[in-house]
């Protein structure tokens, strides 16, 4: 198999990061010879195993793939951290350094470096295990409340639970995904929205992982829109097979629920990025409102990035359900997600719009969640008061 452009690049970055982190590291360790030779063969290793990890779910003849997703894609995320821990030793030794050159002879600088080049990566390792049990326990239920102005006696109360980013894949299965729906299902939602993201990978290899979906049962159905991993997995293959299985796929367009006498628009767009795989299905919070009912207080949004919050607001809507993020899936990426989406994880208001952002109900990647745990949400609506 001829390696991409895209590929060498990462090899060749990955290769430039390990020699970093074993220049900076294995000099200083407290080990013998052949200790140090051990840990050159596993920075070499690992050179090779996260890429064929990330490309794992490519390679056609299985088992092999879904082993090689197993071991490359745990060891990137023992490698991430190994890396940040690494820049930040020398963030404290250079600190320390500076304090022994106003003040010298004050530290033991020799004792700082062995004893910190043995500590990053034991910490790597520790936040590795924590982190994959994080990944591989089924998401808890969070529940929040939303505020809604004007909001009909009628819909207070109403329940929305929400799943989104779960990557069935490599490394997630029928009976993780069979644990979440059995998890959502228990809560006996009025409405459940699935904010893409759901699959890595081609119909034919995952739709016996995705059958449990069909399960999921709402008193006013489940509601589904894409991410932008179905378009890198054959999108409209996957439209067709969340439809088979039962969910109201919405392509920016809406449909008008009633509860209890009182309406509400539940829209959906397809991704914000989509328009780049398919024009056709350019992300339009607009059209997805086309010819709704002005009179009905509550609208609400489907999309799968935050980005799509400004024109979700200036079109209308009252509220807007999102996941993309994974809110970082790990320290310290959670610090980085801000640079390209407005929102990381939670509720957060945009003019009159309210947004909350998933975490994600899965994982993508590395099997690894710490700080950012994985949920499935229940959104409650509560009178919030006169508009």
């Amino acid at each position: 198999m001829r390696l991409s452009s895209f590929l060498v690049r990462l090899i060749l970055i990955g290769i430039l990061m390990h020699l970093y982190v074993g220049v900076r590291l294995i000099p200083a360790l407290p080990i013998d010879t052949t200790g140090r030779w051990l840990c050159v063969l596993w920075l070499v290793a690992s050179v090779f195993l996260i890429p064929l990890g990330m490309m794992a779910r490519r390679i056609k003849r299985q088992p092999l793939g879904d082993r090689l997703a197993w071991i490359g894609l745990p060891a990137m995320g023992f490698f991430s951290s190994l890396l940040v821990l690494t820049f930040a030793r020398d963030l404290v030794l250079a600190s320390l350094l500076a304090v022994d050159a106003i003040w010298p002879n004050t530290l033991a600088l020799a004792h700082w470096r062995a004893g910190s080049a043995a500590a990053v990566p034991v910490l790597a390792l520790i936040s590795t295990l924590i982190g994959f049990f994080n990944a591989r326990r089924r998401a808890r239920v969070v529940t929040i409340d939303v505020p809604i102005n004007d909001l009909p006696p009628a819909l207070a109360g109403f329940t929305i639970v929400q799943i989104s980013d779960i990557h069935v894949g490599p490394t997630i299965k029928v009976r993780y995904v069979d644990a979440i729906v059995d998890a959502v299902n228990r809560l006996k939602p009025d409405l459940i929205a699935v904010t893409g993201d759901i699959v890595d990978g081609s119909v034919p290899r995952l739709s016996r992982h995705t059958q449990p979906l069909s399960r999921l049962t709402a008193r006013h159905g489940a509601f589904l829109v894409t991410g932008n991993h179905e378009y890198y997995s054959g999108a409209n293959s996957w439209i067709d097979e969340f439809r088979r299985l039962g969910l109201n796929v919405l392509l920016n367009e809406h449909v008008v629920v009633d509860h209890e006498g009182a309406r509400a628009v539940i829209a959906g767009v397809t991704d914000y990025s989509a328009g780049h795989h398919d024009p056709a299905h350019r992300s339009d919070p607009v059209a997805a409102l086309a010819g709704a009912p002005r009179d009905v207080p509550l609208k609400v949004l489907l999309a799968h990035q935050p980005r799509s919050a400004e024109a979700a607001a200036a079109a209308g809507f009252t509220l807007q359900l999102s996941g993309h993020t994974h809110g970082g899936q790990f320290f310290p990426w959670n610090f980085f997600v801000r640079f390209q989406q407005p929102f990381t994880a939670g509720l957060a208001r945009l003019n009159g719009l309210w947004v909350y952002t998933s975490r994600g109900t899965g994982y993508w990647g590395p099997p690894k969640r710490l700080g950012a745990p994985s949920e499935i949400t229940r959104l409650r609506l509560v009178p919030g008061g006169p508009g």
